[in-house]
């Protein structure tokens, strides 16, 4: 069992549940952070971008209504506008997202996370 192994969590997200379940069978029992209940920080969510490789457009939900109604689909939006957007409204984080030993990745399909463990 690994502990150092986190899971930004949407239990209502079958994806998510589905990434959390191939981590418990791999014998892995993550922190569980659920996300809209318990958004990251400006400084984590920056953090997790980084190990992503991602930028925040790349990692928003954009079909979410919140999407569209903040304007978010503005190409002049800066990064820390955008952040701010998604600590604001944690729904347009994608998910789930594991971090592992200074590594993360989108479970999008699940089995993308086995890459990093």
């Amino acid at each position: 069992m690994r502990a150092d192994v986190t899971i930004y969590h949407n239990p209502h997200c079958s994806k998510s549940r589905q990434t959390l379940q191939l981590l418990r069978d791999k014998g892995i029992e993550p922190l569980v952070i659920e996300y809209l209940k318990n958004p990251p920080s400006t400084t984590g969510l920056k953090k997790i971008l980084s190990l992503l490789g991602m930028t925040p457009r790349d990692l928003m939900r954009k079909q979410e209504a919140v999407y569209k109604e903040a304007g978010l689909d503005d190409p002049e939006l800066t990064r820390d506008e955008m952040i701010a957007a998604m600590i604001a409204h944690p729904i347009l984080i994608e998910r789930p997202i594991v971090v592992v030993d200074g590594k993360a990745a989108v479970g999008r399909p699940p089995e993308a996370v086995l890459d990093i463990l």
